[in-house]
């Protein structure tokens, strides 16, 4: 069962930065691009655990500011030679403001492609 909740504005987070939303399941880094398309992943890199809300974002992709770990907004997957994903988390903007559903990941894959 979805249950999406209001997390605020669009304009509460700048294009190309993060906002991090504390759930049930850990904390959620949600995502704004330069293009205002939204994006939800778990908060933590697989790979040393660095907070990905505190990357660099880019197009569709997100850099981890630990170790430059590169990820796609899109599926959570690792980029390049870097093995490795990121839960997705269902998000939707509507009427200017995010609704994230803090019952159900897209995905829970981190064991690699």
């Amino acid at each position: 069962m979805s249950r999406f909740i209001d997390i605020g504005a669009l304009e509460d987070i700048p294009r190309q930065g993060a906002r991090v939303v504390k759930t049930p399941q850990g904390c959620v880094a949600v995502f704004r691009t330069m293009e205002d398309r939204v994006f939800a992943l778990t908060d933590r890199c697989p790979h040393k655990g660095g907070p990905l809300s505190e990357g660099i974002v880019h197009g569709d992709r997100v850099t981890c500011p630990l170790h430059n770990w590169v990820f796609d907004l899109n599926t959570g997957v690792a980029q390049g030679a870097d093995e490795g994903a990121v839960p997705v988390w269902h998000v939707r903007v509507e009427g200017g403001r995010i609704f994230l559903d803090t019952a159900c990941m897209k995905s829970t894959a981190w064991g690699g492609r």
